[in-house]
């Protein structure tokens, strides 16, 4: 872990705990532009995408309640970013996908000290994630400065429960990132991946990626085949280090600002103060 990132405290050395996710708005709490839309991408949580391309019937996109009683919620997150599958009748197509993407761009990345090109230097991504049908589901990441990706998968998902995914990814020869306010890394994962996608290779390695090559093996279609098929997440974090910390929940308007830079929606009314 970088020296910037550490506090002495008496004889203590601690990780420091602010200012440490590269996700913004990854608790979903900040939905500008809705919460429930049927139109492929960024549509509601802002800063994430819901792509979907060959459904026969379009997904519906939602930020939702996390309910009280669950561990996401004694954990302090009070939004999910859903998907709600729609009526696949053709089945499981080959070009078929319905996709959660979140860009960081790349001058985000390079404060928080990670050298993307030493095998010893470390990110970690953290996420809790539910569905409605039990299955495995495919996630990358990728540096698109360098052409290169970092196929992963969650590991198998229990019916309707909540599950902490967490990975720890280190750097790689030929894995850059410029210091610029292009995409710097693409955090990916997939409800349902077609085989037209499916590259092979090993996967938890970073490999050259082509246009074709988004996961390391076929995708189930359980998920994909089954109508109204849901699928949640929350508390998305990716920092440097190889381990997952405790999420860092900014206040509502910390989150703002930061989405601002990308988006913002002009109220020509705006609401009084109210505290």
């Amino acid at each position: 872990m970088p020296l910037s990132k550490i506090q002495d405290i008496g004889n203590q050395v601690v990780p420091n705990l602010g200012s440490r996710n590269m996700i913004i708005n990854g608790d979903f709490k900040v939905a500008q532009r809705g919460t429930s839309s049927t139109t492929s991408g960024m549509q509601t949580v802002d800063r994430m995408n819901l792509i979907h391309s060959g459904t026969d019937e379009s997904p519906t996109q939602a930020q939702v309640d996390v309910a009280s009683g669950t561990t996401p919620y004694s954990l302090g997150f009070r939004k999910a970013f859903r998907v709600t599958n729609g009526n696949q009748t053709s089945g499981a197509g080959a070009a078929d996908f319905i996709q959660y993407e979140q860009g960081i761009e790349a001058s985000r990345i390079h404060p928080y000290g990670w050298d993307s090109t030493s095998t010893s230097s470390n990110i970690t991504m953290s996420f809790w994630v539910k569905s409605s049908v039990a299955t495995t589901f495919l996630g990358s990441l990728r540096a698109t400065d360098s052409t290169k990706i970092y196929n992963w998968d969650t590991g198998a998902l229990s019916t309707n429960t909540w599950t902490k995914v967490t990975k720890t990814i280190p750097g790689a020869s030929g894995v850059t990132i410029n210091n610029d306010n292009g995409l710097g890394l693409q955090w990916l994962l997939w409800p349902y991946l077609g085989t037209n996608y499916t590259g092979g290779g090993t996967p938890n390695a970073w490999k050259a990626h082509d246009s074709n090559d988004w996961g390391a093996s076929a995708a189930s279609t359980s998920w994909y085949t089954t109508n109204d098929a849901t699928f949640e997440i929350t508390g998305l974090q990716i920092e440097v280090g190889d381990t997952a910390t405790e999420f860092e929940h900014r206040s509502f308007g910390e989150e703002l600002a930061l989405c601002q830079r990308y988006y913002y929606k002009n109220m020509d009314s705006p609401p009084a103060d109210n505290i």
